[in-house]
């Protein structure tokens, strides 16, 4: 029979385990960021990420006047230089490597930045998802404890 603490024990390990896991397959399976914003008057929008070769990478940006900074790895993209109503960047990753996309509204209205952004997980995130699942399987092992017989004398 369970105890009421074990029973809560392990209710609380197996939500650990299913959101850590939910989670970790979420991480693995999407890199896509998609990108919807918007710029005030005299603000810059930065972009920073790491990206692995062949990833493609689309950036559309809307405005009355605006500068756009864009720095791919090795013998990629490389914009500096301003625009005026629309622009698109359509660019598939030739190398391994740091993007930096720096778009800053020089106009008097409001900019829109649209677009999807492949980047590569930090490895720091995995293992955030591992330490939540481990530590479920913990809480589970602790509380089943609760609800084993005790011997004479504890």
């Amino acid at each position: 029979m369970l105890t009421k603490k074990t029973a809560i024990g392990i209710g609380i390990g197996s939500l650990a385990i299913a959101l850590g896991s939910f989670f970790l397959v979420q991480s693995l399976i999407s890199n896509v960021n998609v990108v919807s914003d918007t710029v005030d008057m005299g603000k810059s929008d930065i972009f920073q990420f790491e990206a692995q070769k062949h990833f493609h990478e689309f950036l559309n940006v809307t405005g009355e006047s605006f500068h756009v900074n864009l720095k791919t790895p090795g013998d990629g993209i490389q914009v500096n230089q301003d625009f005026q109503n629309n622009t698109s960047f359509d660019w598939y990753s030739l190398t391994d490597g740091k993007h930096f996309i720096n778009v800053t509204n020089t106009g008097g209205s409001v900019l829109h930045v649209t677009g999807q952004l492949q980047a590569v997980q930090s490895p720091l995130i995995f293992m955030s998802h591992l330490l939540v699942i481990s530590s479920g399987v913990l809480i589970i092992g602790f509380s089943a404890a609760f609800s084993i017989r005790k011997p004479r004398g504890f």
